[in-house]
């Protein structure tokens, strides 16, 4: 079966290097979720708008793309380094031994959580595994794990790093998302050792070696259920890694689909049904697979450019890597806060990834833009927060949400370019039949002199200094 897109030409807006990893179209199999636990806890997610992703695994001490450079379908864009292995079964030794240097002592989840909250964050989701098969948790169905005796930090109080970052982002107030990657390209269930991996996909035929298959479906299942079961409340299962699926769902207008050519079917009703039993409510993410298992879709390092009348995220870099690499580009606070008001006119979530290095903490820089972020957010949060688009969404520098209901309309104004520069007036046209009992500028205090015309407003600028965006909030009679 051959999918449709959402919109036939869906247009996404590149924000960050190019993702190989699962950049993908925007599905038209979407289907609504029916349950009411599970409505309710999507419909408090939309309300949150932004997110913390976090990459971390042993890869982190070499400063290189998480787990791909194991792949040798990808080898184009994520060279090995000579220093790590004279070929490629030398390297993949070596990465797997960075398990047993992998030692982050500086590592303070709460740490994260308090700079995330302050910076508007409302939800976090983290890397529990991910495609190399590393656990971050305490797995009993693998040693590859950061609780082995192999690992140094098993001896640190916090070796179980995804219980400690879920119970410290919890107790924040945070809902707690895990990423979780269906293929493992260390288990010999999937990349059996007896065929030598030529792509992501599974090296083997499942349907040749159906005993294997269901050692792995079980290997995953069980993964699954100690997350979803032994780490406190979850609210948001993040599968990555839409290879592994039903061959009837592949797209082949994907270019990455079209190499998927055994049929790779996880059962997820299985797996979906024992998440909901142990968490009532639980949204699943199986990303790319359209069909009940994703509750929203997920642009990988995009924005569509235009709203979705169906839940979705976008997932994009703060730096221009998803893990961690040494002496990262990190993107200015100004693009930051404007890829979030884009995000949210068009009717999506920012989840932005912040990379952990290899002593357990954020660069500099990361904390130096959650500080600026947490100014702005502070000033201009009732703009953002359990607000849905609304017509016009977008006219030139400004961008449009409205309260849910529908009482107030928030105007973002945005100038492209190195630094914010307010004009003397702002001019937008206001939405239809929408009447103003009160307008005002967030972070502004006095009075505003405007003029209407039809459905233009002209809003004299108060001459208040306001960084990186304007927002004018209109309240209706």
């Amino acid at each position: 079966m051959k999918l449709k897109t959402l919109i036939p030409t869906l247009a996404l807006l590149w924000v960050g290097q190019h993702s190989f990893g699962q950049a993908h179209n925007v599905s038209s199999g979407y289907q609504k979720p029916t349950d009411p636990l599970v409505i309710e806890n999507l419909e408090q997610w939309q309300d949150m708008k932004f997110g913390l992703f976090m990459h971390w695994g042993t890869y982190s001490q070499w400063g290189i793309v998480e787990s791909w450079s194991l792949c040798p379908e990808d080898e184009g864009w994520t060279q090995r380094k000579p220093e790590h292995g004279k070929n490629y079964y030398d390297y993949v030794k070596n990465y797997e031994n960075l398990q047993k240097t992998f030692n982050p002592t500086d590592f303070d989840p709460k740490k994260w959580a308090d700079a995330t909250k302050a910076a508007g964050m409302k939800y976090v989701v983290f890397t529990t595994k991910h495609h190399d098969g590393f656990a971050m948790f305490d797995t009993k169905e693998s040693d590859y794990k950061v609780t082995s005796s192999n690992t140094p930090f098993s001896k640190n109080p916090k070796a179980n790093i995804t219980k400690e970052i879920f119970n410290s982002f919890r107790n924040d107030g945070f809902k707690i998302g895990a990423y979780f990657s269906k293929p493992d390209w260390h288990t010999d269930f999937y990349w059996w050792n007896y065929f030598p991996p030529k792509d992501r996909n599974v090296n083997y035929d499942p349907q040749k070696h159906p005993e294997r298959w269901e050692k792995f479906k079980n290997y995953t299942y069980n993964q699954l259920n100690e997350l979803t079961s032994e780490y406190g409340k979850v609210d948001i299962l993040w599968l990555d890694g839409g290879w592994v699926r039903p061959f009837k769902t592949i797209d082949q207008s994907v270019d990455w689909q079209r190499t998927i050519k055994v049929e790779q079917d996880i059962d997820m009703d299985r797996i979906g049904n024992m998440a909901r039993k142990n968490q009532p409510g639980i949204i699943v993410v199986d990303r790319t697979v359209p069909g009940k298992w994703e509750n929203y879709v997920t642009p990988e390092q995009a924005i569509p450019e235009h709203t979705l009348d169906i839940p979705w995220e976008s997932c994009i870099t703060m730096g221009n890597s998803f893990s961690y690499v040494p002496n990262d580009q990190y993107k200015p606070t100004k693009k930051i806060v404007e890829t979030l008001i884009k995000i949210i006119a068009r009717g999506g979530n920012y989840l932005m990834n912040i990379a952990p290095g290899p002593n357990g903490d954020y660069d500099q820089a990361a904390y130096d833009r959650l500080k600026e972020l947490a100014s702005w957010i502070q000033i201009n949060q009732g703009a953002v927060y359990a607000t849905r688009p609304v017509a016009p969404y977008h006219e030139g520098d400004y961008y449009y949400t409205r309260s849910k209901d529908s009482k107030t309309v928030n105007v973002f104004h945005i100038v492209e370019g190195d630094s914010y520069k307010q004009p003397t007036e702002f001019t937008f046209n206001v939405p239809e039949n929408f009447k103003i009992k009160d307008m005002s500028i967030l972070g502004h205090k006095g009075k505003l002199k405007w003029t209407q015309k039809e459905n233009q407003i002209v809003v004299k600028n108060p001459s208040t200094k306001l960084n990186y965006a304007t927002v004018i909030q209109l309240k209706s009679k």
